[in-house]
């Protein structure tokens, strides 16, 4: 929360101030290919298991659910695709949008991505190393979860629901790729089945806020942080660059209003088999 309060802080001063230099060290040129991952789905078990070192009320308690047939995406989107749905008039297109997400682009004359913007006729990001031109391969980042799901509407796709991204998640072991400065979403050439779960951006799903079966709220203060909020927001799934290892797992619900773009949130795609 730190980290994403400063980069807007900084971003609407006029100055565009740097919060750090850009690291020296390499990044991969370019993203892997996309490709799905299928899932025969079934009956699965979902959230923290009792024996977990640690874990959040509103991830309790471990519940089966049914799950379709469903494929994921292995990475994220990226910004040069998601720079094709811009180009393809994305953002004055109604028929792609939720009819409150079309509302929030209206009221707000949403164009772009939150800290994109054009300089010279090149398209640019604020980042926490200042202004740089847009990596075209990055994963796309502060982005709604009405933008999220106007793309994967355009793509012919859907967002993944919490649980399809969890039970996906859990065959996987909890990996974070070291940053070594870097305060900003990067390219990806992890070959693992599913990459960027957990070291670029929060994944928004297209599941409510709302608690599993069976939860109820503490008693006392630790009931005010999870419980009061299962109103009117959307999960987002996985971890971000600026995540610390602690709140890395499968099993983790973070949570936003669906307007929300200060977080360093993304888009992973999903469809049905």
């Amino acid at each position: 929360l730190f980290f994403t309060d400063l980069k807007y802080s900084l971003s609407i001063n006029p100055l565009l101030p740097t919060y750090s230099p850009q690291p020296d060290n390499k990044q991969p040129a370019k993203h892997t290919t996309l490709q799905w991952r299928e899932y025969a789905g079934g009956q699965v078990d979902i959230g923290a298991s009792d024996n977990a070192d640690f874990y959040f009320d509103n991830e309790s308690p471990r519940h089966a659910v049914l799950l379709s047939p469903f494929a994921l995406a292995n990475r994220l989107v990226s910004n040069q695709e998601f720079l094709q749905f811009i180009e393809d008039g994305g953002y004055q297109r109604p028929e792609l949008w939720l009819a409150d997400g079309w509302s929030t682009v209206q009221e707000h004359n949403w164009q772009q991505p939150l800290y994109w913007q054009q300089k010279n006729q090149q398209w640019h990001e604020f980042s926490l190393h200042g202004l740089q031109p847009l990596d075209l391969h990055q994963p796309v980042c502060h982005i709604s979860g009405y933008e999220a799901d106007a793309y994967a509407t355009w793509a012919g796709c859907r967002l993944p629901l919490e649980t399809e991204w969890e039970y996906a998640a859990s065959q996987q072991t909890v990996k974070q790729s070291s940053r070594d400065g870097h305060f900003q979403p990067m390219p990806t050439d992890d070959q693992a089945a599913l990459s960027d779960l957990y070291d670029n951006c929060w994944q928004w799903t297209g599941s409510a806020y709302r608690p599993y079966p069976g939860f109820t709220t503490p008693e006392g203060a630790i009931g005010e942080y999870n419980g009061k909020f299962m109103c009117n927001q959307w999960v987002l799934r996985g971890g971000s660059c600026i995540t610390s290892s602690g709140h890395c797992r499968a099993s983790y619900r973070n949570f936003f209003y669906p307007q929300d773009r200060w977080q360093f949130s993304g888009i992973r795609l999903a469809k049905d088999l």
